[in-house]
């Protein structure tokens, strides 16, 4: 299948599922397909040509939203078995999190929780065997409403020297990332992930179409991350220009696809927990995990 196939299949059951009803309800960010090397924050664009190869490893993050409340959730699909080992380690280390994790729990304490799983992996790959490392530059977050990064980031290394506690009543999504390359990933690829910037206030703009895409940005989306498909979706044309210039001006913040070294494989797994007052609640772990 096509990325723009089976990013369509997901995001219209979305849509049917929750019933999509303009902001109240609805997608709560674009369908993340980033396939080996590439560990997050690619979405195919309007002409993407990639297709789903055998020996392709592909994290599926994916969201959901009622009201602002945002669902996240990740898995990884692996169809050549000689990868099973490093989704295993990412679905470890994420539970491993879930399971420190916890209402006056330092965050720096799941970071160490999840680390440790990771270092008891390795992974033979073509006769050659790799650490399956720890994106240590990837974070797990707190969800807050219409807003998918809350105020805390979540270390899924060890001394991160984060002594903030998480606090009853609290959303957050624990999801953690590994790679067979240098554990650290960058910024390289066409973007296609946006949001406009919660804190920029009024920025005057002199480009009318920056302004009128801005205006179906703030009825359509909100604060909730958005890409060019949906974009394309709502009829807007001609806007690559007005993006830039909204992106320029601090009003959007753009978000391209996040890489380690090409050659590399990672991996995800996430889940968004309710840190209720007597028990931590997996809102995104159905009968179908």
């Amino acid at each position: 299948m096509t990325m723009t196939e089976i990013a369509e299949l997901i995001e219209n059951g979305t849509r049917a599922l929750v019933e999509e009803n303009g902001m109240e309800s609805g997608i709560g960010f674009p369908t993340g397909l980033s396939i080996n090397h590439c560990a997050a924050h690619y979405t195919p664009n309007a002409g993407d040509k990639v297709v789903l190869q055998y020996d392709d490893v592909l994290k599926v993050d994916f969201g959901v939203h009622v009201n602002g409340r945002i669902v996240d959730s990740a898995f990884t699909l692996n169809f050549n078995p000689k990868f099973d080992t490093l989704v295993e380690a990412a679905r470890e280390a994420t539970y491993a999190g879930i399971k420190e994790a916890g209402i006056d729990v330092r965050l720096c304490d799941i970071g160490a929780a999840v680390h440790e799983v990771y270092d008891s992996y390795e992974i033979e790959l073509d006769g050659k065997t790799y650490d399956i490392k720890p994106i240590r530059n990837l974070n797990g977050h707190t969800i807050e409403p219409y807003k998918i990064h809350g105020g805390k980031s979540i270390p899924i290394i060890r001394d991160s020297g984060d002594e903030t506690k998480l606090e009853e009543g609290e959303q957050l999504a624990i999801e953690t990332f590994c790679s067979t390359g240098r554990g650290y990933v960058v910024e390289d690829g066409e973007c296609s992930h946006y949001a406009r910037s919660t804190d920029s206030g009024f920025v005057p703009l002199r480009l009318a179409r920056a302004k009128s895409l801005l205006a179906t940005i703030n009825k359509s989306f909100g604060t909730l991350p958005f890409c060019r498909r949906y974009l394309d979706r709502l009829g807007e044309e001609k806007y690559l220009m007005g993006l830039r210039n909204l992106v320029d001006a601090g009003v959007v913040t753009a978000y391209p696809p996040l890489v380690d070294t090409k050659g590399s494989y990672t991996a995800q797994l996430e889940h968004t927990l309710l840190l209720r007052p007597t028990c931590k609640e997996i809102v995104s772990k159905g009968d179908d995990y």
